[in-house]
């Protein structure tokens, strides 16, 4: 049974001892310092702080020891998806992979992307499984790095103190084989080993129903001192707007349709 980092100096002593260069872990400074800008203020759905999530996938990443360009893009793998650029969107752009590739370099932000398009559910894992010696070298480390999220995701029972957490229980059942043979064809037993582990672990315990949180994935929770840039500020609330008057209206055309309805009954 592995024990995986969760802090950043967790992590940095786990890569000395595995003999990572002292370059190689520079470059693991340089991704743990976007990490950390990127998600301040943020929480998994369990209450976990989303850094260690990330550190957790990284150390999972570096145990196999996979080279550390794959390392560094496990530690920022939901920057495109979750993280907080200052501008108020979810999703890439080409103005935050130039953010990365500044911070990190181009063929860790390469990774990151094909990770933000990576499209990861029941359907795409079945249908991946059969062909995994079609991919290239590229494309097994970025399904490497997705195994590796999986893994730190349902670590600690985690998953069990999400509000959601029968759906993603069901998730393990249907696909949860599947993973551990990826892992297995990939050249990976150790990881193997442990997806099987985690994985039964999760199926069979129980947790108190009052430990359990209230909501179901990912969630910021900025400092008080908090205060968004103006024009974020400005399009957040007309969005708000937008969506209020939706619903309004949607209100107003449901009595509407019904008073028109009692005219003809």
């Amino acid at each position: 049974m592995y024990s995986f980092a969760q802090t950043n100096i967790q992590l940095l002593n786990q890569l000395c001892r595995q003999g990572y260069s002292e370059a190689e872990l520079g470059c693991i400074l340089k991704a743990y310092k976007l990490a950390i800008s990127l998600f301040t203020g943020y929480f998994r759905g369990d209450g976990k702080t989303f850094i260690a999530h990330l550190v957790g996938t990284a150390s999972i990443l570096a145990s196999v020891n996979v080279p550390v360009d794959v390392v560094a893009a496990g530690l920022l793998h939901a920057a495109y998806l979750q993280g907080d650029f200052g501008d108020g969107e979810k999703g890439i752009s080409n103005s935050k992979r130039e953010q990365v590739r500044r911070a990190v370099g181009k063929d860790i932000e390469e990774y990151i992307a094909k990770y933000n398009a990576f499209e990861w559910n029941e359907q795409n894992i079945s249908a991946i499984a059969p062909s995994l010696n079609t991919l290239n070298l590229s494309d097994r480390h970025v399904l490497l790095i997705r195994l590796a999220n999986e893994l730190e995701d349902h670590l600690d029972l985690g998953i069990l103190y999400c509000a959601n957490f029968e759906k993603r229980l069901r998730y393990v059942n249907r696909s949860g084989d599947l993973m551990v043979k990826m892992a297995e064809e990939l050249g990976f037993p150790s990881l193997a080993t442990e997806l099987e582990r985690v994985f039964g672990e999760v199926t069979s315990a129980n947790i108190p129903a009052g430990l359990r949180s209230t909501l179901n994935y990912s969630f910021q929770l900025p400092p008080k001192s908090y205060q968004k840039r103006p024009l974020v500020a400005w399009r957040d609330r007309l969005l708000l707007e937008k969506h209020f008057l939706g619903s309004k209206l949607r209100r107003w055309l449901s009595r509407t349709n019904g008073d028109k309805l009692n005219l003809f009954n």
